[in-house]
């Protein structure tokens, strides 16, 4: 399979040399200057992977991130942030605006190259097993609140403390619809101060975890929860 990589980042030089040695792993290459390019780009070439560059004048990293995932088209696209920093935070601030891995220049091409390869890894199973999991019937859930433990199909799943919280509650009442407010009150309580897209990011997280058939977005009010 030819995986297609959209390369964004506002120094040409960097573009350059990382397009070239991704061109010689066999892989489809494209790449942008901005971040209203790459959202543009991406729209329209629908790449597997895209290694974006946090420090962009204007639109920067974290923002192209939090719009991408805002279309449908890119919502689900693996996202490897670039960046000179290498603080906790800046990392903290990747994964929340959703990205999927981080690296920090300067790049070293075996590095860059393995962890692409290690993301690429996800989409990697045979287009049949895919359609074979999307025909399957939801399985149903079951929380064990003592044990802090989610069961999908006789299998445990562990569940950091914000993600278990989230799901308890919209499992709490199926069919009801959470708003965003009421979300942030119940998980996150008063008087803390998160991003606008954590209701998000957990939400993208438990559904690669428990299936895309239990959550169900209520476009412009919440998520609810369906057996």
């Amino acid at each position: 399979m030819e995986y297609t990589i959209l390369l964004v980042d506002d120094e040409t030089d960097i573009l350059e040399f990382m397009s070239y040695n991704l061109h010689r792993e066999g892989y489809r290459v494209y790449t942008a200057t901005t971040g209203v390019d790459a959202v543009r780009t991406a729209l329209e070439v629908h790449p597997h992977l895209i290694v974006l560059d946090v420090m962009m004048p204007e639109m920067n990293g974290m923002e192209t991130c939090a719009e991408l995932r805002r279309h449908k088209q890119t919502e689900q696209t693996l996202i490897m942030f670039l960046t000179a920093r290498s603080e906790d935070e800046s990392q903290i601030a990747g994964f929340e605006a959703g990205a999927d891995d981080y690296i920090t220049k300067p790049v070293r091409v075996q590095v860059l190259v393995s962890r692409i390869k290690a993301l690429l890894k996800r989409i990697d199973a045979p287009q049949q097993e895919r359609e074979r999991e999307q025909k399957r019937e939801p399985q149903p859930i079951s929380i064990d609140r003592e044990r802090f433990v989610v069961t999908r199909n006789g299998h445990a799943i562990t569940l950091p403390r914000k993600e278990f919280a989230l799901l308890e509650l919209l499992h709490s009442r199926p069919s009801k619809v959470f708003t965003r407010d009421e979300i942030f009150h119940r998980v996150w309580g008063e008087g803390v101060v998160v991003g606008d897209r954590t209701i998000d990011v957990h939400i993208r997280k438990l559904r690669k975890k428990i299936g895309d058939d239990h959550i169900v977005t209520v476009k412009g009010v919440g998520y609810k929860y369906e057996h």
